[in-house]
């Protein structure tokens, strides 16, 4: 019916149709153990992915910092007291290290074209005030640091003509008389005045107590104002009276968080953080202001004083000192400055009745009396 011949053509087509493939008979148990492999292998993956150094850097710790700063904000709110584990595990954060490399970055010149969009969303955030500054044009700054340091415009502050004034922008945390040696950072939290400004070096006087030790006239107390600089503002600040600096202590300390709501959880946290006393005198007697540094505000810069070195390497319990002589300051002169935001702290002798124009959560500006009182402007 088909020749031969055509049957041999077909052939080569044919025969692998035809040919029969070896039996392989269904095995479950290997089916399974594929799976199980195959979830062990994506498990491992999986666990691998999410451990790595890599996840946990850019994943776990940000989460976890997060996680942290809100659970801080929640016990600010419900007056909850941090313990002192809590506090050590914090000072262990290397926030020597981070605020010398973001220092660094401050520094670093910015290119003309990105200026603008750089410095104009620190503006959003932090709610800046450009019409204060000497150069409103953010091109004219050249480094982050340029523009956290800028000067004011003439005329942009109002000097007051009263005894003292507020030495910077900022919210005050705490201002009152200071009649111990536990005095309060923020409402219902103390630090130690000998541990703050040190020992009295500066003063001949011999009195059995610390405190006393202070005064010039025994009638007198001490007052104290405290000064937060937000990073929005003017991070400049100016001599608020009339004195004469004679003496400077430097703390090297630490550089924790100086944040209302962080005062109000670290007791002594002033006494903790890295910085620079000046001691000396003015009309009523014993006069002191200290510029404290906190996270990312390393450099504290004194314009009468180039030799102070903050934020350095080396131990953190290191004190520097330092006799200047006299350093004759006027009211409202330019004194020091900070990169981003901190603390001014002032604590002066003054009569009984010296009392604050101001309370605490109030907002000040460089010049604002402290006091208005008639006694005060007859003195």
């Amino acid at each position: 019916m088909f020749p031969p011949t055509l049957i041999r053509s077909c052939l080569p087509v044919i025969n692998p149709m035809l040919k029969r493939r070896p039996h392989c008979p269904f095995r479950q148990t290997s089916t399974l153990h594929s799976h199980q492999h195959q979830t062990k292998t994506s498990n491992t993956l999986q666990k691998t992915r999410w451990m790595n150094l890599r996840t946990i850097i850019t994943r776990w710790v940000p989460l976890g910092s997060v996680m942290y700063v809100g659970w801080c904000y929640i016990r600010a709110s419900i007056n909850y007291e941090v313990s002192k584990v809590e506090i050590r595990f914090y000072e262990m954060f290397p926030f020597r290290i981070t605020s010398r490399l973001w220092g660094h970055i401050a520094a670093c010149e910015l290119p003309t074209s990105v200026r603008n969009f750089v410095y104009g969303t620190y503006v959003r955030m932090f709610n800046v005030n450009l019409s204060d500054a000497a150069v409103s044009d953010l091109r004219y700054y050249k480094s982050l640091s340029a523009f956290f340091t800028r000067a004011l415009r003439d005329g942009a502050r109002y000097i007051s003509p009263a005894p003292c004034v507020s030495p910077c922008d900022g919210v005050v945390l705490n201002c009152g008389p200071a009649d111990t040696d536990k005095i309060e950072q923020v409402k219902g939290v103390t630090y130690s005045l000998e541990e703050f400004l040190g020992d009295n070096k500066w003063s001949p006087k011999k009195a059995d107590n610390y405190y006393e030790s202070l005064l010039t006239d025994k009638r007198n107390i001490l007052h104290q104002c405290i000064i937060y600089l937000a990073p929005g503002d003017y991070h400049r600040f100016h001599s608020p009276c009339d004195w004469t600096a004679t003496f400077r202590r430097h703390f090297a300390g630490k550089l924790l968080s100086v944040n209302p709501w962080m005062a109000k959880l670290i007791p002594g946290l002033f006494t903790m953080n890295e910085r620079a006393v000046y001691i000396g005198k003015w009309k009523h007697g014993f006069f002191s202001m200290t510029a404290v540094g906190a996270t990312n505000v390393g450099s504290i810069e004194i314009y009468r004083d180039p030799e102070l070195q903050t934020n350095t390497k080396g131990k953190r319990n290191r004190i520097d000192e330092r006799e200047l002589g006299t350093v004759d300051l006027k009211k409202g002169e330019l004194f020091g400055q900070f990169n981003m935001g901190s603390t001014i702290i002032l604590l002066f002798e003054a009569p009984q009745e010296f009392k604050f124009e101001f309370a605490a959560g109030d907002r000040v500006l460089v010049g604002e009396a402290l006091t208005a009182t008639a006694k005060e402007h007859a003195r």
